[in-house]
């Protein structure tokens, strides 16, 4: 029979009310930006801690991991249970001494009696006792066992013997059943019958449900019968799983024994235990526990080095707990999702590690629910993916702090979110549209009713007649966003900035500007569209090349599909470096030859044909050492800028928001 866990893991009742969704994956976004990957970066989120916006932190597997190996290293300096055997002999020595004292006391009582009959028969005995003495075994089972037997003299010797005697009982029943050891204390016929009455009983319904047939004893009945020997066991499993893992954490305390130690201590268990007739009992329930739970480390062994005497059961329960740490340090070293997490015993972590670290992990297994039951991320075939909403909401939080930001640095004076009415009314006027406001220019209207149909009253009005009043949200801007992704970029931390901008600007035309377009552009040796789903997850390309020409002329296809006025915003580092060859393909050399900056202006001199504003955002460029952006402005009419990658979203923010406010309508 496979072994069967039943793991009191995380069921998502529990109630962590300051863990925000949105801060989560706000926590995420800078990570996920940069690398690309939600998998990974769930992961190295789970696995680095997570600080929250109030101000609290939330441990990482990272730091369980370190606590948990910290524990371990506790348990293995605990102490050492090499001393066992000398504590036991310490024992039987001083017993000893107290019989040989109790024997000569004996001899004197009778030679001072003057009784010559009670001379001889004290003699006798004397001697019997002391050869009996002299030939006890060296070892400790023996010497235990000939103990046993033999007819004390000495009442304190007796005392104390059987004292130590009920002590051996208590800790062979401990290190093998944790918790049954009182079952075992002054130990009758009756209560070690029990006892192999509870062990055999448990053996029969393993080897009943092993062979598919009904328990007899039910676990009720057994439970009824012997449930006060096994407390904490609420069902048949969580019995079974709890006697296999201590009977395992007996063998491994044997097994980190030196082998002349676990011979007499192992030698004095099974006599100890055949003296109350469970020594085949549990070598059948033993046997029955290693088929059902295969994976438990059977053979395990520790290197204890403490300077301390451990007991056997000290030991064992030491084992148990270092076979519990070594399971979860392997799965806190691997666990990268929710449902990894739970693979973690929580009831494992608490008797451990504490309730704090159960609690973290609680906390951790949160995380990675609830971004998924919030519709942030979706698991598709195994891998995490931000969804559409996902999307949305990470450019908002973008969006957010860049006008944060914009605020706190006080950039410019701008205009934040507004819808566009409410302000002065501007007489530009435009055919209406289906969609637009019917915000009428009645002098327009009539006067295009009375051009198409002649003079009159009254004068007929139909729907071509309409004639609306532009304003700053009727108007329509085209704009394509190209940016740089050769691999000076994230070198030069300018990625993630460059990224977040692409996301604010993307969510602030959205949602403001809903009549607007924006494409995106990438670009490194070549260029390609990207739509703004793809954009969280685009990374830098391992390639060099700064392919400007390539990035305009697509830009430009993309833009004349399009009306209204229309703008390329550039974000880029460095100098055009590629071109596309009259063999289509690109072309690379640093410094630039001139054919790339011959072909790259030649697509700057198109697009402004094409009425196409070029605005740059130069990064870590200088006007002297790069002039060829500067030469793009003069040729094109546009502006070059030249923020830090900190400035660069109040930037382009900042200068949309301007170029929207003076827009007027173009074809």
């Amino acid at each position: 029979m496979s072994a069967r866990y039943d793991y009191h893991s995380w069921d998502g009742s529990q109630e962590f009310a300051n863990l925000d969704p949105e801060d989560l994956l706000a926590a995420l976004g800078d990570d996920l930006l940069g690398n690309g990957d939600l998998s990974d970066a769930i992961e190295r989120m789970l696995s680095g801690g997570i600080e929250l916006p109030d101000g609290e932190r939330i441990d990482g597997l990272r730091d369980l991991l370190e606590e948990t190996r910290r524990r371990r290293e506790e348990l293995l300096s605990k102490g050492n249970p090499d001393g066992e055997l000398a504590k036991y002999r310490e024992a039987l020595d001083e017993i000893e001494a107290l019989e040989r004292d109790g024997i000569e006391e004996l001899a004197d009582e009778a030679a001072d009696s003057g009784d010559e009959r009670r001379q001889e028969v004290t003699n006798d005995v004397v001697t019997e006792r002391r050869m009996a003495l002299d030939l006890m075994p060296a070892d400790l089972a023996g010497r235990v066992s000939s103990m046993t037997g033999y007819e004390f003299v000495s009442s304190e010797a007796r005392e104390k013997f059987e004292a130590l005697l009920e002590e051996m009982r208590e800790e062979i029943a401990d290190t093998y059943f944790q918790g049954m050891s009182e079952a075992l204390k002054n130990a009758d016929p009756e209560q070690t019958a029990r006892m192999r009455e509870a062990m055999d009983a448990i053996s029969t319904m393993l080897e009943q449900r092993q062979r598919g047939e009904p328990l007899d004893p039910t676990f009720e009945e057994f439970k009824e019968k012997y449930g006060d020997m096994f407390p904490g066991a609420e069902t048949l499993d969580d019995l079974l799983e709890q006697m296999a893992k201590q009977m395992a954490a007996a063998e491994a305390m044997w097994q980190s024994l030196s082998p002349e130690q676990r011979a007499e201590l192992q030698g004095l268990a099974e006599s100890l235990l055949g003296d109350m007739d469970l020594r085949w009992s549990m070598d059948r329930l033993s046997a029955n526990l290693r088929e059902a739970f295969p994976d438990l480390d059977w053979g395990q062994s520790y290197s204890f080095d403490g300077e301390g005497s451990m007991s056997m059961s000290e030991t064992a329960d030491a084992a148990r707990q270092l076979s519990e740490l070594e399971r979860m340090e392997d799965l806190l070293s691997t666990a990268s999702s929710a449902s990894a997490l739970n693979e973690i015993d929580i009831d494992e972590v608490r008797r451990n590690l504490g309730e704090d670290a159960a609690h973290q992990l609680e906390r951790l297994a949160q995380v990675a629910k609830s971004l998924e039951a919030s519709g942030l991320i979706a698991n598709k075939g195994g891998k995490m993916e931000l969804t559409a909403h996902g999307v949305r909401r990470l450019g908002n939080r973008a969006l957010q702090d860049l006008f944060s930001q914009v605020n706190k640095d006080s950039v410019g004076q701008h205009q934040t979110m507004y819808q566009g009415f409410g302000h002065d009314r501007e007489e530009t006027t435009k055919p209406y549209e289906y969609g637009d406001a019917l915000n009428l220019h009645l002098s327009k209207t009539v006067h295009n009713a009375v051009a198409r149909r002649g003079g009159g009253v009254p004068v007929k009005l139909q729907a071509e007649d309409f004639e609306v009043v532009e304003t700053e949200a009727l108007a329509r801007s085209a704009t394509v966003l190209c940016i740089d992704l050769s691999m000076s970029m994230p070198m030069r931390d300018n990625f993630v900035p460059a990224k977040k901008m692409a996301m604010a600007l993307q969510t602030l035309i959205s949602t403001q500007y809903p009549r607007d377009y924006l494409g995106l552009v990438v670009f490194s040796d070549v260029a390609r569209e990207v739509s703004p789903t793809e954009l969280p997850t685009v990374m830098w390309d391992y390639i060099y090349g700064t392919n400007l020409q390539h990035a305009l002329a697509l830009s430009r296809s993309m833009l004349a599909r399009q009306h209204g006025t229309k703008q390329i915003i550039v974000v880029t580092d460095g100098e055009p470096t590629a071109h596309i060859n009259r063999w289509g393909e690109p072309e690379f050399s640093y410094p630039p030859v001139p054919e790339t900056l011959r072909l790259t202006m030649a697509e700057v001199v198109r697009c402004t044909k094409a009425n196409i504003t070029i605005n740059t955002f130069a990064l870590d460029l200088e006007r002297t050492h790069y002039p060829f952006v500067e030469q793009i402005a003069k040729v094109n009419g546009g502006r070059t800028f030249y923020p830090s990658h900190d400035e660069l979203g109040g930037y382009v923010l900042v200068d949309f928001l301007k170029h929207r406010r003076l827009l007027r309508p173009a074809g």
